[in-house]
């Protein structure tokens, strides 16, 4: 005897079978609509930390003696900043090389080693920016010969990000009102948040290989240093 089957348990069966399909047809329908936007903002204040690049290039007919007296001015210089207040934790190693220095000729023949040269470079923090410029120049007179670009910034910058990141969404909120209303839609309630960051613009760099190691006091302008934030949101469309 052959088994019944009736219809209705062939369209149940039919419709689970088709039901992954089905499900992504509804979701399709039901679809949010959004608004993506990304708000930018930043603040600027005046600085209180400077980062320098001290340096000490010697040379010498030796390797060795080379990055002997190099290590001699080193310490000198790195004894007059501690004796200015700069911290240990405020001085670090960036570089320390020894490197041939050649003899060319026309000839075309190999060339041949003359001497050395020992560099070592120090980036050094500098909390107090009034008297930044008269320790840079006493860590000149001690020894130091290379000094590299200044920088500013801050030694918290997080309070200066926070008003960053507040501007950043109100930014995105306008950008998010204006295109919802040239649309002709209303603006929903907020579905994402994703916190960006935002490169500031370059700050003033200053070249002070040449400077003058017996000025009174070198003129140190800090100017404002700006910190940027940007965030994109994702609102629903009603």
């Amino acid at each position: 005897m052959r088994p019944i089957v009736l219809p209705l348990a062939v369209a149940a069966l039919a419709a689970c079978s088709a039901s992954p399909s089905a499900r992504a047809d509804q979701l399709a329908d039901v679809r949010t609509r959004t608004i993506v936007v990304t708000g930018l903002g930043e603040t600027s204040a005046a600085p209180d930390l400077a980062t320098l690049s001290i340096g000490v290039e010697t040379q010498a007919t030796t390797a060795g003696a080379a990055l002997k007296q190099n290590g001699a001015k080193m310490r000198a210089t790195i004894e007059r900043l501690k004796a200015r207040g700069v911290a240990e934790k405020d001085m670090q190693t960036q570089q320390l090389s020894v490197q041939p220095r050649y003899k060319y000729d026309q000839s075309g023949s190999s060339p041949q080693i003359i001497g050395y040269t020992a560099s070592n470079i120090l980036s050094v923090k500098l909390r107090n920016l009034e008297t930044a410029g008269s320790i840079i120049d006493e860590a000149v007179g001690d020894g130091a010969n290379n000094l590299g670009g200044l920088s500013f910034g801050f030694a918290d910058p997080k309070p200066h990000l926070e008003k960053a990141r507040t501007a950043a969404v109100e930014d995105a909120r306008r950008k998010a009102e204006i295109l919802a209303k040239a649309a002709g839609v209303g603006l929903g309630q907020v579905l994402q948040i994703h916190d960006g960051y935002a490169a500031p613009p370059p700050m003033p760099m200053y070249d002070m290989r040449a400077m003058n190691a017996e000025a009174q006091s070198t003129p140190i302008s800090p100017g404002e240093s700006i910190l940027a934030a940007n965030v994109t949101i994702i609102y629903e469309i009603r």
